[in-house]
């Protein structure tokens, strides 16, 4: 498989949250502010790619039956990094991030990723597919939190953006706005265009 090739698969034509609905939770949950979900994005990208990279180097050596155990460990442990990184760095955002960052480890995406494409590939192509898994989700949190954040608090990575005269739409702030945006997102998508002529 060619390396563009499983970047655009992986990222845009088997996206996993428009395509397969997967790690939908995180995507929900972080996409109030623009940096959040950048940083949130960052941090899947990261655990995507070396986690993939990891369990295929090492897929042949692990036993069947504690296959999905090994694979949890390998990216809770990289999960573990982004963790300290944002604690020891960026305060304010891991603050803010809260728990979601530590749930990493139980997004969809990445056993997801692990399980169909590491354990069956070359550890560099499982770095580009994790890679481009990683911007695909990434892509879909930045979308969803650039409306909500723009219309909820009138700001884009909380540089203002709208003036005085803007009335903040305070359900954009609120969970239930992330529900209805991420669904409008997968209709607009998944909706089979029609041919012209």
């Amino acid at each position: 498989m060619k390396i563009k090739e499983i970047f655009v698969t992986s990222a845009f034509t088997q996206n996993s949250v428009w395509k397969q609905i997967l790690g939908i939770c995180s995507a929900l949950a972080v996409t109030n502010l623009m940096m959040n979900s950048l940083v949130m994005g960052l941090g899947v990208i990261f655990t995507l790619a070396l986690s993939g990279f990891t369990i295929s180097l090492i897929r042949n050596f692990i036993p069947k039956r504690i296959r999905m155990m090994v694979q949890t460990l390998i990216i809770a442990s990289y999960v573990i990094i982004v963790d300290l990184f944002l604690k020891a760095n960026y305060p304010e955002i891991s603050k803010s991030l809260g728990p979601y960052v530590g749930l990493i480890i139980t997004n969809c995406i990445i056993m997801g990723r692990a399980e169909a494409f590491a354990g069956k590939n070359s550890p560099f192509e499982s770095i580009i597919d994790g890679i481009g898994a990683g911007v695909g989700y990434t892509l879909v949190l930045l979308v969803i939190a650039f409306v909500r954040e723009l219309f909820g608090f009138g700001t884009l990575f909380g540089f203002q953006i709208m003036g005085d005269w803007w009335t903040k739409w305070s359900i954009m702030v609120m969970a239930p706005s992330a529900f209805f945006m991420l669904s409008i997102l997968i209709w607009i998508i998944n909706t089979p265009k029609k041919q012209v002529g």
